[in-house]
């Protein structure tokens, strides 16, 4: 019966999905082009809150569990479990002061309304998976950015999207070049829980009444940590262990 009261729910979704990406499209535009940097920053966090509300529909819930002063004016790098593209939104929205920015792989560049405008244009940075080398200065160009600008970056060391919830191994690559080059980082350890039943069923019906559970650990001063390997074991215990599945 869940399954069935899916189905109507799934296209009531993905109608407001598709009429929120399209209306923030041009506005993500103008923003930008006539605006600037800052208007366009509010342009795109206001997009997920509305992306967050067209989940609404599906009986979709959030928390955010953050008792940490967390400072502005310093990089972070925001490490995180990765269960479906819907951990986003809400990183950026209950992150916004922080000015978030993400690792993507490039081929969510293109094709997708506001989402690939916002990757483009907005200091996120798009890979080439199939370029470990190009990749790496990819990633480096844009530590070099998170630590000018004292934004946050969200790295998923999975390296992919766990489809039931259970943690994939980290991968450290990526955050080895994060620390090298953001040496002056705050990093905020974040456990996501249940955002992988919104698509328990795969895109279409979508899974309902998902509560999705955001969950923020110790921020770790990297300038301090004189054992990184051993900081990153911290970290994915950390995280991987307040996963419930």
């Amino acid at each position: 019966m869940r399954k069935l009261i899916a189905y109507p729910l799934t296209v009531l979704y993905y109608i407001c999905f598709g009429i929120t990406l399209v209306v923030f499209h041009p506005i993500q535009w103008f923003a930008f082009n006539v605006l600037g940097y800052q208007a366009h920053k509010i342009t795109v966090d206001w997009l997920q809150f509305f992306l967050m509300r067209c989940l609404n529909v599906l009986g979709t819930r959030f928390s955010f569990n953050n008792p940490y002063q967390i400072p502005t004016g310093v990089p972070l790098i925001i490490v995180a479990n990765h269960q479906s593209m819907y951990d986003i939104p809400p990183l950026i929205w209950y992150f916004r002061k922080h000015h978030v920015k993400f690792i993507s792989k490039k081929e969510l560049g293109k094709g997708i309304p506001s989402v690939s405008y916002n990757l483009r244009h907005g200091g996120s940075v798009l890979i080439d998976r199939k370029d470990p080398r190009g990749s790496v200065k990819a990633i480096e160009g844009f530590a070099e950015h998170i630590r000018k600008n004292n934004w946050a970056a969200v790295i998923f060391p999975e390296g992919t999207r766990s489809r039931n919830g259970h943690p994939k191994a980290f991968k450290t690559k990526g955050l080895l070049t994060m620390f090298k080059h953001v040496p002056n980082a705050l990093i905020v350890p974040v456990t996501i829980n249940n955002s992988w039943k919104t698509l328990q069923y795969g895109k279409f019906p979508m899974g309902i009444g998902a509560h999705i559970k955001f969950k923020v650990h110790q921020p770790i001063e990297l300038k301090v940590e004189k054992d990184v390997s051993t900081m990153i074991g911290t970290i994915e215990k950390d995280i991987t262990t307040h996963i419930s599945v």
